[in-house]
């Protein structure tokens, strides 16, 4: 006769089979996932609304701007004033240079660092009407703003800016490199000598331009701070040539911060997600522009004045002085990427 195995073991008398309990819960919990399942379908997710004021949803205007991008054309408007920020003298005293800070998320840092205290150096390609008005913002907070047009692909160009903003303001404290070009493609074979030559040198040589003409004059609490991105985190199948460039700048910045580390000086980069700027209507068409940002754990996309007060923090001494090297995250979904 066989022996009753684990499995088909005779039970005593008020015994139960010890995966009644699992089966049970489990039940209980497809009960719960299809209610919540037939409540999901029948109510659309929305955006995510974390701040002081409501932000623009999906769908925006499916615009679409020539390149470079000029703010002043877009139909909507990037949020980049901070009403509700209230500067408290972190930056008061020093100069910072900014490249890309005539709209988008160099204007948005411009303002707050102005309102910090900071004068402000702007260089920008050649959108003046853009500039103008980031400089009318920056001098209504009460400080300085030089304006600086050029090209960050010419070497020559930023060693001269870097010198036009230490003669004017006697000082360099904070570069904010954050001149960028951006052109989608659906494959590699797309991607022309031409254009990947253009995409490199602003993105990755205009930083290390830029970053070799400042470091000369940069002291112990000075600190370098570049825009890097998501892409550059995780790639993208349609920025193939830009995610590298944003991927080397992450690269750049921690090595840089290692380099310089022992004269005080400290760098840090910022990867942000998808943000409402210029450049992203002057790369995308329109029908893809409607839906920009809603991929994102908060289904929209930030506004500059949503991650400025990241580049402040850390450029500011008081805050960030034990912070060199890391690549900070903001793009509107949980773990960054």
């Amino acid at each position: 006769m066989a022996k009753p195995t684990a499995k088909n073991a005779p039970r005593g008398p008020g015994s139960e089979d010890p995966g009644d309990k699992q089966r049970e819960l489990q039940r209980e919990q497809d009960r719960k996932d299809q209610t919540k399942s037939k409540r999901g379908s029948e109510k659309p997710q929305k955006a995510v609304q974390a701040g002081p004021r409501r932000q623009p949803e999906p769908p925006l205007p499916d615009q679409h701007l020539e390149k470079p991008g000029i703010e002043a054309q877009m139909e909507l408007k990037p949020q980049f004033y901070a009403p509700d920020y209230r500067g408290s003298g972190k930056l008061k005293g020093m100069v910072a240079l900014i490249t890309g800070g005539d709209s988008g998320i160099g204007r948005a840092v411009a303002v707050l660092y102005a309102r910090e205290g900071a004068d402000v150096a702007i260089v920008y390609l050649n959108a003046h009407e853009d500039a103008e008005e980031t400089k009318r913002h920056v001098e209504k907070e009460g400080r300085e703003c030089l304006l600086i047009p050029g090209d960050v692909k010419d070497s020559k160009f930023c060693r001269d800016a870097v010198e036009k903003t230490v003669t004017q303001f006697d000082r360099l404290d904070i570069l904010v490199n954050n001149a960028a070009f951006q052109l989608h493609a659906q494959s590699l074979e797309d991607v022309t000598d031409e254009r990947l030559e253009e995409t490199f040198k602003t993105n990755i040589f205009g930083y290390f331009y830029m970053a070799r003409a400042a470091i000369p004059h940069l002291k112990k609490g000075s600190c370098i701070i570049n825009s890097g991105s998501v892409v550059g985190l995780r790639g993208s199948g349609e920025l193939l040539d830009y995610s590298a460039t944003k991927g080397a700048i992450h690269a750049f910045t921690m090595s840089l911060a290692s380099n310089l580390i022992d004269k005080g000086v400290r760098v840090n980069a910022i990867a942000p997600g998808p943000v409402w700027t210029p450049l992203n209507p002057a790369d995308k068409e329109p029908e893809k522009i409607k839906d920009f940002g809603k991929h994102t754990d908060m289904k929209r996309p930030a506004q500059p004045e949503e991650l400025s007060p990241a580049y402040v923090f850390l450029a500011s001494p008081v805050c960030s002085s034990y912070i060199t090297g890391i690549v900070l995250p903001i793009t509107g979904s949980v773990g960054g990427i």
